[in-house]
């Protein structure tokens, strides 16, 4: 069992990303979660390896974030090839991730299997609210077979869904429970509700135990709020299911690492959430 520590879930943060995320991405919206004023212009590459350097964490995994339908004027993403530029960068430090997008229809399917086949892309990324459908909707079908046909997790995020104080308010439309129709249709398919699946988080850990295929990203929540039925479920019956991110910049792993260590987990769990799980899931080989 790997001995690394992986963040399934950290956002490139430079200049030029805060450029594309400006428009829909308010300062309320930071306010709410606690980005650090110091982040908000962005930080570049290297300071970003320095801030995980610290962290103790090995490789980081980066959203080629899809926020929306590209037709409409508050809509946003992150380019394909400026996560793959960084990855090949430092390739034993970053690895992307496909943002999908149900809207694309063949060219986004199209442009997954070059995410994946060409970039190297470790696994497919998707937040449903920016879509405003479920992940039952049968529009991401097509997402979850090309996933399945390409060996690759997706992960996406459940739970509500804040205000971002940009020109739209999206309805939270991914409650845990609609993974459980996903998982049954798709039993071959990985995947993994990130953020906690709260304020459903029980409802995430039902799922996350009824299927073999569904896993739960530990992002966007610092550990010390974590609720108690997941840090029990990460200290014993749940420990093979779940995986440390942090959403950076929303949570700093610097933090997110300190907290984690204060938990008091036991050995084996504490290393399956930090890295043993994501190792063996995303086919990482580290």
């Amino acid at each position: 069992m790997t001995e690394r520590t992986i963040d399934i879930v950290f956002n490139l943060y430079t200049e030029d990303e805060v450029a594309i995320r400006a428009a829909s991405v308010g300062p309320s919206f930071l306010d709410k979660v606690g980005v650090d004023g110091g982040l908000r212009k962005g930080i570049s590459v290297t300071e970003s390896l320095e801030i995980l350097d610290e962290a103790g964490v090995d490789v980081a995994l980066l959203p080629a974030i899809r926020a929306g339908d590209a037709r409409l004027r508050d809509s946003w993403a992150i380019p394909f090839e400026r996560i793959a530029e960084v990855c090949s960068q430092h390739p034993d430090r970053f690895r992307g991730l496909a943002g999908a997008d149900p809207t694309a229809g063949m060219a986004g399917l199209r442009e997954l299997e070059r995410g994946v086949r060409d970039y190297g892309f470790v696994g497919a990324h998707l937040y449903p609210h920016w879509f405003e459908l479920a992940p039952d909707d049968a529009r991401y079908y097509p997402i979850y077979a090309k996933c399945c046909e390409l060996e690759v997790p997706i992960m996406m995020q459940v739970g509500h869904c804040l205000s971002y104080g940009g020109p739209r308010t999206f309805p939270s439309v991914a409650r845990p429970i609609a993974l459980d129709r996903v998982a049954c249709d798709f039993p071959e398919l990985k995947l993994i509700g990130i953020h906690l699946g709260f304020p459903w988080t029980q409802e995430m850990i039902s799922v996350a135990y009824k299927h073999p295929n569904v896993y739960i990203g530990s992002d966007a929540y610092a550990p010390k709020h974590w609720p108690a039925e997941f840090v029990r479920f990460v200290d014993s019956w749940g420990q093979d299911k779940v995986l440390f991110g942090t959403d950076f910049p929303v949570i700093d792993p610097r933090r997110a690492r300190r907290e984690i260590d204060e938990l008091g987990l036991r050995p084996e769990a504490k290393q399956k959430l930090l890295g043993g799980n994501a190792a063996a899931l995303f086919s990482l080989g580290v």
